[in-house]
């Protein structure tokens, strides 16, 4: 299962997923349309050759919803979850705190309460490096969901195996600064920099999903894990390459 199965993380996952031999796929996720696309991809993969004989299941839902939750990791009997939905954007979480700690925190609860409860083999939280020492609402919540996680672990069974991975930037992804770059030179300038010594590691959605696969597989219950974001790079020279 991929929770948040049509953001940038959770979608490549599944296309991940789907190539490397998954037997079957549940595309979790709120967002009607972005699920409906990502199932629409995959399926045109599997026509394609690609993981033709998987089971992919679209679902749509609300973890902060605690029956439903339970019910769906109940029935679908999955053994590993990959947990991406979140809500992300950092300013508009400044703005929306009760949103950002009901969905990420409340919801992350409910999804590690079904998955001890039903024994489901591993879980995997997508978290982030502004967790540590936070300053912002959406560190804050992704904090206390890497705590909520710690903790479920010292219930876990000798069988399941919960874990978190820590992304610094995303290439790409949903909210990240190279898509608002490319919107503000498509409207003409200009591209905002708000400090030209501003530094940030980097990496690409499928390099990244790639790491968080091998986490899935190798990862041990109640860890922590850090993907090698190599070197950083300054914003500026980011802005000034797509300029």
């Amino acid at each position: 299962m991929i929770t948040g199965a049509g953001g940038s993380i959770g979608s490549e996952l599944s296309r991940q997923l789907l190539s490397g031999g998954a037997e079957r796929l549940y595309l979790f996720g709120h967002g009607e349309n972005s699920i409906c696309e990502i199932y629409r991809e995959l399926r045109l993969l599997q026509q394609e050759g690609v993981g033709e004989k998987a089971t992919i299941v679209p679902i749509i839902g609300d973890m902060r919803d605690e029956k439903y939750t339970n019910f769906i990791i109940k029935n679908t009997k999955c053994n590993v979850i990959f947990h991406c939905a979140a809500y992300k954007h950092v300013p508009m979480m400044e703005e929306n705190q009760v949103a950002a700690i009901e969905n990420n925190v409340f919801g992350t609860k409910n999804l590690l309460d079904a998955a001890i409860k039903y024994k489901t083999e591993r879980f995997v939280l997508i978290s982030t490096d502004k967790a540590v020492s936070p300053v912002s609402v959406y560190g804050v919540s992704k904090m206390l969901c890497e705590k909520l996680l710690l903790s479920a672990a010292k219930k876990a069974s000798k069988n399941q195996a919960l874990m978190f991975v820590r992304f610094g930037n995303v290439l790409g992804s949903r909210g990240s600064i190279l898509p608002l770059f490319q919107n503000q030179i498509k409207t003409g300038g200009p591209v905002l920099v708000t400090d030209e010594k501003m530094e940030r590691y980097f990496m690409t959605i499928p390099e990244a999903c790639s790491l968080v696969l091998q986490t899935g597989g190798v990862g041990k219950n109640g860890q922590s894990y850090l993907l090698d974001m190599g070197e950083s790079i300054k914003i500026i020279e980011i802005g000034r390459a797509h300029v």
